[in-house]
């Protein structure tokens, strides 16, 4: 098997039937074998009818899987155990591809035999966006376009996007899979489910093991946008969490604190306050939401430092 193709779903019938007619849409991958694994992840609608109504009645060679474990990397890791192909992508199930993205795949995984593969991830939204949301913001909502070059990632700086990324099957047995205890969980629309990180945190690890990664723009991909993630409250407490998972992964012993917060924190908390204020009352609100949301991530840290520091305390 050439490309498994991993599509992790939760409660989110309705969107299957776009995501693999699109599949279906494939041209000039005749001569490429490819199998589509659907990871139920513990949903309690219609996933399993839709998904095997698709193997039934269409040419798509789909694999239904059941994940009881509630979590974005648990199905992911599902997935990737199931998969029989050499290289292993993954999308979600609201993107639609574009007809030539499965040929352009594997067509870049050949010439350049590496690690990762990402592409352009371009976002649909049922209604107009937001005046607050400025364009360096769209990469909260999933958007990633590198360019109009293909070219080498470092996986750092320039690293896939989770709606449309793939490996080479050799990554699993060099750094293994995603990290259970990161990741989106349920349906993504409440704080608790809000929690990310395991992409970042599995593409670094790739990447400091010497990993090679490439992008392509006709690696081109639809992402619909959900009304809840047009909200200010998405993207504060998406911003709020990152500040506690960085809190929570820093390993430095810290000689001094203040109320188990690292001094260094709290000029950072004052200064983007202060850069919110002035630029509120020079440009208005609808251009100082993006320094709301460092707030939200500095005080995130502030929440997470004290609560790591009093129980360790007790």
């Amino acid at each position: 098997m050439d490309i498994s193709i991993v599509i992790c779903s939760y409660n989110r019938a309705p969107n299957l039937p776009e995501c693999f007619e699109h599949l279906l849409k494939q041209v000039n991958c005749e001569d490429i074998t490819w199998e589509i694994i659907l990871v139920d992840n513990n949903s309690s609608d219609d996933t399993r009818v839709v998904a095997e109504q698709f193997a039934t009645d269409t040419p798509l060679n789909i694999n239904y899987s059941f994940e009881g474990q509630q979590g974005l990397s648990h199905a992911r890791n599902n997935g990737i155990a199931l998969a029989t192909g050499k290289w292993v992508a993954f999308i979600d199930d609201d993107i639609r591809v574009c007809n030539i993205w499965l040929k352009t795949l594997y067509d870049v995984f050949v010439e350049h035999d590496c690690d990762a593969v990402g592409g352009r991830i371009h976002i649909e939204s049922p209604q107009s966006l937001p005046r607050w949301i400025s364009s360096d913001m769209y990469g909260f909502l999933g958007h990633q376009d590198f360019g109009p070059r293909p070219h080498k990632m470092d996986g750092i700086i320039e690293s896939p996007f989770g709606g449309n990324m793939a490996v080479h099957r050799r990554v699993f047995d060099k750094i293994g899979m995603f990290d259970t205890t990161m990741g989106r969980s349920g349906e993504g629309n409440t704080k608790q489910e809000l929690f990310k990180g395991e992409e970042t945190d599995f593409f670094e690890r790739l990447a400091n093991n010497q990993g090679s990664f490439f992008y392509h723009p006709d690696l081109l991909v639809l992402h619909k946008i959900l009304p809840y993630q047009l909200k200010m409250r998405f993207f504060l407490t998406l911003h709020n969490n990152s500040g506690i998972m960085k809190a929570t992964s820093d390993n430095t012993v810290y000689t001094k604190t203040l109320f188990g917060v690292p001094p260094f924190v709290f000029p950072q908390l004052l200064r983007a306050i202060g850069k919110y204020i002035g630029k509120s009352i020079s440009k208005g609100p609808n251009n100082t939401f993006r320094l709301l949301m460092n707030i939200a991530y500095f005080s995130g840290m502030i929440t997470s430092y004290h609560t790591i520091n009093k129980h360790k305390e007790h």
